[in-house]
This record gives C-alpha cells, sequence and structure tokens, in this order.
C-alpha cells in the first residue's frame, strides 16, 4: 500500500492577491483595488491542495524559510489536508512571495524567489517517491535548482512503476527550453497553458503544440483558459469547451486547480474526455473565489457543476 495518492515536490511561497483593479499599474501612476488577501502561493502547492480538497493522499516535499511566512505555508498545507512532514524549514533563507494583480479575466504577477532558488534533488532522499502513486511538479521554469534534476526524478519514478505529472509555468527569460524536451519522455502527463505550449513547442496554433509534444510525452493537455482545454493521449485528441456562465473573480490559481483534476480523473482510471471535464470544472470552480489554494473546489462541487453544467 502506498502512503500518498499523489506526492508534490516544488517551490513554496505566499501570495499577497491585490483584486478589483480597473487595469494593470502604470509606470508613475498610482492606481486603488478594492480588496487585499494574504494565501498560500506556488503552483505545486495550490495543486497538491486541490488534489487533497478532491478527497486523495497528498504530501509535499519542499522548502520555506523559517519565518513567518514560511510558518503559514506550512500551516495552509496542513489545513488543506496536505502532509507537510517532508517540508524543510531553512534557517538561512526567506520564505517566497508572489505579488498578484487580478483582474477577471486575466493576472500579472511579481515574484520574489527566497527558498524557491534553493530546493534542489539534493535537498530530500529520492526514495519518499517509493510511498507515492504519482509525482507532481509545477512551475518547471521558476525552479532553478529542483530543474536539472527532473529527469533523474522522474525517471526513477518511470522505473518504479510511477506515473509523473509536470506543469510548465512562465520562463521570464523566455528560452523556453532548458532541457524540458529532456523531462517530458519521463513525464506521465504534460499540462502547459496554451501560450507555454505555443513557446515552448515553437508553434502557432494549439493543435500543432500537441502534434509536437505529444511526440515527447505520452498525454498532453493544454489549459486554454475561456474556451477550455484540449488534450492529447497517444493518436487520440479530445478538446472540452468551458462551463458557461461562470463568472469569474480571481483567476489565481485556476490552472493549477484544472491540474488536479485532471490528474483526480486520470488516477481514477477515467478517459481523456473526463479528465478534461473534470480538470475544467476545478478550474472553473476557482475563479469564482479569491486565492488559489484558498479557493479549491471539493469533490461533491466539481461532480455537481459536472452533472448540473452550472454552479
Amino acid at each position: 500500500m502506498k502512503k500518498y495518492d499523489v506526492l508534490a515536490i516544488g517551490e513554496l511561497n505566499v501570495d499577497i492577491i491585490l483584486t478589483g483593479l480597473k487595469s494593470l499599474p502604470v509606470p508613475g501612476r498610482e492606481i486603488i483595488c478594492s480588496d487585499c488577501s494574504q494565501v498560500l502561493g506556488s503552483s505545486t502547492a495550490i495543486c497538491a491542495s486541490a488534489i487533497s480538497r478532491l478527497g486523495l493522499e497528498v504530501g509535499f516535499i519542499g522548502k520555506v524559510g523559517k519565518d513567518n511566512w514560511g510558518e503559514e505555508v506550512v500551516k495552509a498545507l496542513g489545513a488543506n489536508g496536505v502532509d507537510t512532514s517532508h517540508v524543510i524549514m531553512d534557517e538561512s533563507a526567506r520564505t517566497g512571495v508572489t505579488v498578484s494583480l487580478s483582474l477577471p479575466s486575466d493576472r500579472a504577477m511579481v515574484t520574489y524567489m527566497g527558498t524557491i532558488d534553493k530546493f534542489g534533488l539534493e535537498d530530500f532522499d529520492i526514495s519518499l517517491i517509493e510511498r507515492a502513486r504519482h509525482i507532481h511538479v509545477g512551475s518547471f521554469f521558476l525552479q532553478n535548482k529542483l530543474r536539472p534534476g527532473l529527469v533523474k526524478l522522474f525517471s526513477s519514478a518511470r522505473e518504479k512503476g510511477i506515473s509523473t505529472s509536470l506543469d510548465a509555468g512562465w520562463d521570464d527569460t523566455q528560452n523556453w527550453d532548458y532541457g524540458i524536451f529532456g523531462v517530458l519522455p519521463y513525464t506521465s502527463i504534460f499540462l502547459p497553458n496554451e501560450i507555454e505550449a505555443l513557446n515552448i513547442s515553437g508553434k502557432d496554433n494549439v493543435r500543432e503544440a500537441l502534434e509536437v509534444l505529444g511526440k515527447y510525452a505520452p498525454i498532453v493537455a493544454v489549459k486554454c483558459g475561456s474556451r477550455g482545454a484540449i488534450a492529447k493521449w497517444g493518436d487520440r485528441v479530445e478538446e472540452v469547451p468551458a462551463f458557461s456562465g461562470i463568472e469569474p473573480v480571481d483567476t489565481t490559481g485556476a490552472g493549477d486547480c484544472f491540474n488536479a483534476g485532471f490528474i483526480y480523473a486520470f488516477l481514477k482510471g477515467l478517459d481523456l474526455r473526463e479528465c478534461l471535464t473534470y480538470g475544467n470544472a476545478c478550474g472553473a470552480i476557482s475563479v469564482t473565489k479569491v486565492g488559489g489554494a484558498s479557493s479549491c473546489p471539493t469533490l461533491a462541487e466539481v461532480e455537481s457543476l459536472i452533472k448540473n453544467g452550472k454552479l
């Protein structure tokens, strides 16, 4: 028996989210937001929290500073049902933070890396993956220290019959490589959004990007925002539209919640179209609430939306 259905490995930080903006800031000018909240951040942590909220057993391996933000991160993960016994608290570093400027349809983010840049494969015992059915890593391009070890991590998982998933995240350097094509052959599910998929593949439309990326990873699911999602599993391609009638409040973490729904359905043995539907439902519910991990839906909410077609 495995201890974890999913073991999430990667970056940890807090999010400071500013909502109610009418526009993004302009240099030399001040704009006003209507609300501000501080919540658990990190793509990997939000996905882990969302999977736990769906009812699976989830553990986390990562690093925070031994500071107030680090304590809040660990507390928030625990409150979401995620096992934090393998989270390192580093006295020599500060916990990372992301400031998210949230508009109804999108958001802009600024990140201070902190401990995100100080966590790598050498910080934990790789044999811990044997306790899990599935390994998830988010923010490939953000994790400068962990990234070089992902081939070893994912290939070890494959050798032990453990499935894996990877989210790309934004590449601030616009390189869009950093060895990702070396990791993808060991990745069971690749979960980029549309812009990431186009940049990584070098193509100018999603279906062509799917063809390129599908030559490396067996399952590629591309998040297309308000248009839903499209995925390729072997020779099969499925496209599922987004749920209608959803009024977005904050899009922070929507893609990570999609990832959680897709991974949940995959681990339950559902087919490709059902995986996309669960992903879309989780993402749709998350945008109706402020925050990433704090907006993760329950399984009952997800299945109600899938059944009824509305919240």
